[in-house]
């Protein structure tokens, strides 16, 4: 497409795409995407499918890992919690009123 004078190209400096700008009509008139570093094979579309599938189920299994030991986490620091209850001595609760 040639270059009109009335045009103006400009770089978004957050997607770094192309935008030519017509000035007389006040718009956008042309959008150029960026080229992307990654080029995807569909011959690696197995292999990359596996990858997906193999690092789900290792997040999954570590969610479930951590479900499991968090009842026994819960139990442990209600168990401390009871125990320094039990050994201190119960007395007032100090007040704001009571500190001046």
């Amino acid at each position: 497409m040639a270059k009109l004078r009335s045009e103006l190209e400009i770089e978004c400096p957050c997607c770094h795409s192309m935008l030519v700008v017509d000035l007389n009509l006040g718009r956008v008139v042309e959008h150029r995407e960026p080229e992307s570093g990654v080029k995807v094979e569909l011959t690696d579309a197995e292999r990359i499918l596996t990858e997906d599938a193999r690092r789900r189920e290792a997040i999954f299994e570590q969610s479930v890992q951590a479900q499991r030991t968090r009842g026994d986490a819960l139990s442990r620091r209600f168990e401390e919690a009871l125990k320094q209850a039990t050994e201190e001595p119960v007395g007032r609760p100090k007040r704001d009123f009571d500190l001046d």
